[in-house]
């Protein structure tokens, strides 16, 4: 009986979905220990790098981290010496405002372009929109690799590197999005009752009061979601910003620093422990105050093509 399966009463019933059966499976208790198990064994080197973010250089070199609990010794000399050290190349001030100049802009900017880009596809209705759509789907499968070196070019013939270095990257990192974006917000963008627009159209509304008073205010969530996931992506970049912003501090962000931060032969260990905590505390400030459209967001963009 393919079809159909016996009851506890013995008369036939209906197949299970597959999609129930695999929520039921996911959801079991035995799952959820399961990912208790990976969360716990996914956050242990986190909990050392914390831990020894506070130990003195000596302990660290010379013992585990573990060895913290049996002789706690607690400094705050590795942030003091990142933060405000007498040294301007462990100094991470400049660094971290960079970071924050180039995350902001390249997390907003995308987000922008393709809410616009998503209107278009969804709303507005004009010749090969549909075929548009798929070839901007289709650029989420050019690796990033391929176009950096294009791309320096392009922007090294154009003296933009040396009058706008902070553009070269937003605009980098704004072309790499897009695809994505743009996916997202048109899956999202699309769930919206069609009958909604229709009205208003009606009653004479143009496509900026259909967008701003409609539209706009329905798409929070995926908003939400796609800032967090491109702030999280570009913040810990370090692939584009090394190649369009090179490794100076007047450009530089966070994560060029760090790679360098512990010294040529790892001497300086001790200092990259706090400075991979001090650039956690952004996204994690980030992550929590828009935590609760993420999921929704996200599942919309995943569910719906």
């Amino acid at each position: 009986m393919s079809a159909q399966t016996i009851s506890r009463e013995g008369t036939p019933g209906p197949e299970t979905p597959i999609w129930t059966r695999a929520h039921r499976m996911l959801t079991s208790r035995g799952a959820s220990a399961l990912a208790l198990v990976i969360a716990l064994v996914w956050t242990v080197p986190t909990l050392g790098l914390f831990v020894s973010s506070f130990r003195p250089k000596s302990d660290i070199k010379t013992t585990g981290w573990w060895e913290f609990f049996a002789h706690p010794s607690v400094t705050l000399d590795n942030y003091t010496e990142v933060l405000v050290g007498s040294s301007a190349s462990n100094n991470l001030i400049n660094y971290f405002l960079n970071s924050v100049l180039i995350t902001v802009v390249g997390a907003t900017l995308p987000m922008i372009l393709s809410l616009f880009a998503a209107y278009a596809f969804c709303v507005m209705r004009w010749k090969g929109r549909d075929a548009v759509f798929t070839v901007v789907f289709a650029l989420q499968i050019v690796p990033i690799q391929m176009t950096l070196v294009p791309l320096l070019k392009m922007f090294v013939s154009s003296g933009m590197t040396k009058a706008m270095p902070f553009m070269t990257v937003w605009i980098a990192h704004t072309v790499f999005a897009l695809p994505l974006a743009t996916f997202l917000m048109h899956n999202f963008m699309s769930e919206i009752p069609g009958e909604v627009i229709e009205a208003a159209k009606m009653d004479g509304a143009t496509h900026g009061v259909i967008f701003t008073r409609i539209v706009l205010p329905l798409m929070k969530p995926a908003l939400a979601s796609f800032f967090i996931f491109q702030f999280l992506w570009v913040w810990n970049d370090l692939l584009v910003s090394l190649t369009f912003a090179g490794g100076t501090a007047r450009t530089a962000p966070l994560t060029v620093r760090l790679a360098d931060l512990a010294g040529s032969y790892g001497e300086d260990w001790n200092l990259l422990t706090a400075g991979a905590f001090v650039s956690i505390i952004v996204p994690v400030v980030v992550f929590l105050l828009l935590q609760r459209f993420f999921v929704r967001g996200m599942m919309a963009g995943s569910v719906k093509s």
